[in-house]
């Protein structure tokens, strides 16, 4: 065991212990007496016994199952999975000024997670439209994320009742029961906790929903060392540690079994400044620490990205972006959401950026996988025949590996080339380009599409804003 894990894991109890965490539903508090757990008001105290006896019922994997079963999921183990960004409520263009996200841009970025085949969770907040109300924002973005993508459904949190209308959208657009769902969960969501040590009433309804309908929720912290958290990392890490274990114990305390994922999308403070350091070396050791925590426990993670701080696409935005996702690629982080586009700590999506981001995932995922060392990979007769002064270009065992064994970047530029300043924007142009032109919309019949639009109507959700969804 990691010597710091075990730290940490002690502080964490220590901090439920004294501390508590303090719930704000009413539903929460009586499901934690109900259980025998100590209740003040509304702070929550756990003994050691009481959190690992409820940690364990959570399971190592959480699945979740894809229109098309090519990009169905087993979070957990070893695999690593890509998720889309979320949560701006701007976009980048090129020059750098930032407009109001649209709806069109939502659908927009659907089709390009939907094109790169490094993706099998599409959907969620990807951006914050400017121009749909915001009191339907779940029902319409879950809406355009089920007719435009074939991969597994990311969805936004919310009230009971808006849980409960996803519940039944689920159902309609993969043709299922409420008891088939239960089986082949079909919705993830995200549930953030607050720092320090609070669950709040939305986020709680969020959790309860998903854990009864054994649907995946990812439940997240989202920390700010220096700020909303001690400035160490290791007082950061310990309070993120103990908001997660508490909820995931709530989950299990509704539907002991259900599927929890881990999460930590916490960093630190710019403290010449007091705003967030998504970029900083920091946040990228609080997702290595994510992932190491989420093993001691057995459950699957989620956290980091590819994030930045910069306030243009530039070279801060580059090299900011490959650390925090090549620490959570090398750490084993099972999903990495935030993984393309987000700029501007989190304020904004630049379309640049997010090709990118797609070369980034790339090359990591090319340096993890590693090398092959056997008698056909270090080809000895070969090296002998060429010998001193040869060369191997036109050698058969080239052709052979040349595809499989080398990246073919789309966007970085190499060689002697005409236009050496403005290639690269012009291949990030052609990329964007190849993943729309690739898009195919799912082909979904009209009864279904028609009952989601009865769902909806009913909700109270307003036509004009559905066929938006529906026809793009």
């Amino acid at each position: 065991m990691n010597d710091n894990v075990k730290k940490i894991h002690e502080a964490s109890m220590q901090i439920l212990n004294k501390t508590g965490m303090k719930f704000y539903h009413p539903d929460a508090l009586e499901i934690l007496k109900n259980h025998g757990i100590k209740v003040d008001g509304n702070v929550a105290y756990f003994t050691e016994d009481q959190i690992m006896e409820w940690v364990r019922k959570a399971p190592s994997t959480a699945p979740l199952y894809a229109s098309d079963s090519r990009f169905d999921m087993q979070i957990g183990g070893n695999r690593r999975y890509n998720g889309p960004c979320g949560g701006a409520t701007f976009i980048m263009d090129k020059d750098g000024q930032t407009r109001p996200a649209l709806f069109s841009d939502f659908i927009k970025l659907i089709k390009l997670f939907e094109g790169n085949p490094s993706y099998c969770l599409n959907g969620g907040l990807a951006c914050q439209p400017n121009d749909i109300p915001t009191e339907s924002y779940i029902t319409l973005l879950a809406l355009a994320s089920m007719l435009h993508t074939q991969k597994c459904i990311f969805a936004a949190a919310g009230d009971y009742e808006s849980m409960e209308t996803l519940i039944q959208m689920a159902c309609i657009r993969f043709g299922v029961t409420v008891e088939e769902l239960k089986e082949k969960p079909r919705l993830c969501t995200i549930a953030n906790t607050n720092t320090p040590l609070y669950l709040d009433k939305i986020m709680t309804e969020t959790v309860l929903t998903m854990a009864k309908y054994r649907q995946p929720v990812i439940i997240a912290s989202a920390a700010m060392a220096g700020t909303t958290a001690p400035v160490t990392l290791a007082g950061m890490i310990a309070v993120v540690n103990a908001e997660v274990l508490a909820t995931i114990v709530l989950a299990q305390m509704c539907e002991p079994g259900a599927p929890v994922i881990y999460g930590s999308q916490s960093t630190n403070a710019d403290m010449a400044t007091g705003a967030i350091a998504i970029g900083s070396p920091e946040g990228a050791l609080s997702y290595k620490y994510c992932a190491e925590m989420a093993k001691f426990y057995g459950i699957p993670s989620r956290a980091g990205g590819s994030l930045s701080d910069a306030k243009s696409f530039n070279v801060q935005a580059g090299y900011e972006s490959m650390m925090t996702c090549m620490a959570c690629k090398e750490s084993g982080i099972n999903i990495m959401t935030q993984s393309a586009g987000i700029i501007d700590s989190y304020l904004a999506v630049s379309y640049e950026k997010l090709i990118t981001d797609f070369e980034i995932l790339d090359f990591t995922e090319r340096y993890l996988k590693d090398i092959d060392v056997n008698a056909d990979t270090v080809p000895l007769d070969l090296i002998h025949e060429v010998g001193h002064a040869g060369q191997y270009l036109i050698e058969e065992h080239t052709l052979d590996y040349c595809r499989s064994e080398l990246l073919a970047p789309h966007v970085s530029v190499r060689g002697a080339i005409a236009d050496p300043v403005g290639q690269f924007g012009k291949n990030i142009e052609k990329r964007m380009e190849q993943l729309l032109k690739v898009y195919q919309k799912p082909d979904i019949s009209t009864e279904i599409c028609r009952d989601l639009k009865a769902l909806l109507l009913k909700e109270g959700i307003d036509e004009a804003y559905i066929d938006m969804a529906v026809d793009s």
